[in-house]
C-alpha cells in the first residue's frame, strides 16, 4: 500500500482507517463471525457494496484472508491473518477507551476489568484462541 508519508498513524489508517473495516475486524475477533452474511447481520447495518469493498481492502492489505468453508464448500470463510490478530492490543485499547467515555457502552464490566487489570493474560489467551481458530483454517 502506497502512502503519502511514512507517519505511523497514516500507515495504520491506510490499512484499517475507516469504521467499517474496524467493525469487520471486531466481528472476526470478538463475535466469531466468519461469513459475508454474518457481517451483514451486525447491528450497524453495513451495506452490501461497502462490505464487499472493505473485505477486499482488508484482504489486499493482509489483515484478513479468505478461503472455502470446510462445512459448506460453496461458501467463503474469512479469517484474520497474523497481521490482523496483531491488532488485538489496539482493539482492546479502543474497547477500554470507549467503556470509559461512553456511558451507554455495551462493554461488559467484567471484560472491561479484565482489559485494565489482567491485560497481558487477556491478550495472551485471546491471541492463542484467535491463532487456533483463524490461522489453522487454511
Amino acid at each position: 500500500m502506497k502512502t503519502k508519508s511514512h507517519c505511523p498513524i497514516n500507515y495504520a489508517l491506510g490499512h484499517f482507517g475507516d469504521r467499517w473495516s474496524l467493525l469487520i475486524v471486531r466481528d472476526l475477533m470478538f463475535n466469531n463471525k466468519r461469513h459475508y452474511n454474518e457481517f451483514l447481520e451486525s447491528r450497524e447495518k453495513i451495506s452490501t457494496s461497502v462490505l464487499g469493498a472493505r473485505l477486499k481492502q482488508l484482504e489486499q492489505t493482509g489483515i484478513i484472508s479468505k478461503g472455502k468453508d470446510t462445512v459448506k464448500k460453496s461458501r467463503i470463510k474469512y479469517s484474520l491473518t497474523k497481521k490482523g490478530i496483531n491488532m488485538l492490543p489496539f482493539m482492546l485499547d479502543m474497547v477500554c477507551w470507549s467503556g470509559q467515555y461512553d456511558k451507554e457502552s455495551d462493554v461488559n464490566d467484567v471484560f472491561l476489568s479484565q482489559i485494565t487489570k489482567e491485560r497481558d493474560l487477556l491478550i495472551k489467551s485471546t491471541r492463542e484462541k484467535l491463532e487456533k481458530e483463524h490461522l489453522l483454517d487454511f
